[in-house]
């Protein structure tokens, strides 16, 4: 197969001439590819792949276009002090993108230690570096697409948070579970084993050297440099897959020690469930002791890789009995509650279950919120009242989607009531010398059947948008086995979209 370089010359190309379509389908057939070698074992025509997909011109356009333009994080200057890219200068970075560079030390930034202590990898890289990350990531995601556990979410394609809660409610749903809610420290930063992990990726000696190169990279703070030696290159694209590799595995050794629990009769691993959000677990079974061993294996198999389990965030609970009934995983709390017949479900044979279980957001979530929302409308006191609005939508509309899928309905309702008050006193303190009923006809209209509506009228129609005008739907949670790099396309384009009720 010709490569790609030999037919484009980024000298007679302009950014805005490239067509996206193609070069995302040119990729896609690329990694899937990969993913079916990788998921019948032919690990050469893998490695043959992906160098294949590493000197892509399509690839490496995509790599600098994800840290230029689509990363959140693109208009953070990097150590480098580089921002933004023109369309001449992402074309000449896509000229220049190659492994074997050597990379500069990552810059310390938001420290709170003192420089005689470890330094945080917490930091930014060149841009340079983060467009090679994210050119690496495209070709070792599909291998390890194909690797990864069912029940593994965060930072991956096609899998979200609402997967996860999903897989949790689809366990509750027969019956009362113990729970083991728990985090990895600093899974994601600066504790893995480098030398365990180049050795689990396994990949061929040119890309292990640039990876190990971004390992072993080190810290700058101020004029200072501190060699690193552990931990995942912070700041960049790969970071999320290279940890989430180094935990590969953790799930199935955990059911291999359901089954084979000494002095007991094999437990079936259908019983348990791990589930695991980048550096997040919950463990779930109805036998408190499995849970208690389960916290031990884990804490064993994670010492090899230097880290531990975070002891303020782990906890061992009931989802129905006790006082401190149910847990809190990813800004939901789960919890089964006590009912009649009439508002129970049912198991299999058809025999009321007794309890409910209810998803709904969490406590922490629902004040970090109405915080939030106090704050920036304290900042915009001086502020036009469309300005506030936009502002105020953006959030409202993020935090209300997050949360459409569970029981949620009384909470946004209750945070609507809190938020009107909130805006009385802001708009009544613009006005001291107004009555009450002089601010309200200022402030709030009626608008396609709303009354007391927050909005602004004239040339420019704006109005708030309520956290109970989302519509709350029953989330469809994907296929276990389904990956985005699959080739299923008749799947992926109606998975996870949800049906209202």
């Amino acid at each position: 197969m010709k490569s790609e370089t030999s037919v484009k010359t980024t000298e007679r190309l302009e950014w805005g001439d490239i067509n996206w379509k193609k070069v995302e389908r040119r990729l896609f057939r690329l990694q899937k590819r990969i993913y079916k070698a990788s998921k019948r074992g032919d690990f050469k025509a893998v490695r043959y792949l992906q160098k294949l997909l590493l000197k892509s011109w399509s690839a490496k356009v995509l790599a600098v276009r994800s840290v230029t333009q689509d990363n959140q994080g693109k208009n953070t200057a990097g150590v480098d002090g580089v921002k933004s890219l023109c369309s001449q200068a992402r074309i000449n970075l896509v000229g220049q993108l190659t492994l074997g560079a050597k990379p500069k030390p990552t810059h310390r930034v938001d420290s709170t230690e003192t420089v005689v202590n470890a330094p945080s990898r917490n930091g930014e890289q060149t841009i340079f570096c983060r467009a090679g990350q994210g050119l690496v990531r495209l070709a070792l995601e599909p291998e390890w697409e194909a690797k990864f556990e069912s029940n593994c979410y965060g930072f991956r394609p096609g899998r979200s948070c609402h997967d996860a809660i999903k897989a949790i409610s689809n366990h509750l749903e027969s019956e009362p579970k113990w729970v083991l809610d728990t985090q990895i420290t600093k899974c994601l930063s600066d504790r893995i084993n480098g030398d365990r992990l180049l050795d689990k990726l396994g990949t061929f000696p040119k890309l292990r050297r640039q990876i190990r190169a971004w390992l072993k990279s080190g810290v700058m703070d101020g004029k200072q440099l501190f060699p690193t030696k552990e931990g995942t290159p912070p700041g960049g694209l790969i970071q999320p897959l290279l940890a989430h590799i180094a935990l590969h595995g953790i799930e199935e050794d955990i059911l291999k020690m359901a089954d084979q629990l000494s002095g007991r009769e094999p437990v079936n691993r259908h019983q348990l469930c791990l589930i695991r959000y980048a550096d997040k677990l919950v463990i779930l079974h109805q036998d408190a002791a499995v849970i208690h061993h389960s916290q031990q294996v884990i804490r064993e198999w994670l010492k090899p890789w230097g880290l531990e389990l975070k002891p303020e965030q782990t906890r061992i609970a009931h989802t129905l009995d006790g006082e401190d009934a149910g847990f809190d995983f990813l800004g939901f709390h789960i919890q089964q509650y006590r009912v009649g017949k009439y508002h129970s479900g049912k198991d299999r044979k058809g025999k009321s279950l007794g309890f409910k279980t209810i998803i709904k957001p969490s406590r922490n979530a629902v004040t970090e919120h109405y915080k939030l929302l106090a704050r920036v409308i304290d900042a915009h006191q001086a502020a036009p009242q469309a300005a506030l609005i936009r502002r105020l939508n953006r959030i409202i509309l993020r935090w209300s989607n997050y949360y459409s899928t569970v029981v949620s309905k009384e909470v946004l309702n209750k945070l609507d009531y809190l938020l009107f008050g909130k805006l009385r006193r802001w708009a009544n303190r613009r006005h001291p010398h107004q009555s009450e009923k002089w601010v309200a006809n200022k402030y709030w209209q009626s608008i396609d059947n709303r009354n007391w509506a927050f909005a602004v009228r004239g040339h420019e129609e704006i109005a708030l948008f309520k956290h109970s005008q989302i519509h709350i739907f029953r989330y469809v949670k994907g296929k276990e086995a389904a990956s985005a790099e699959d080739g299923n396309l008749s799947y992926g384009s109606t998975a996870n979209c949800g049906n209202y009720q």
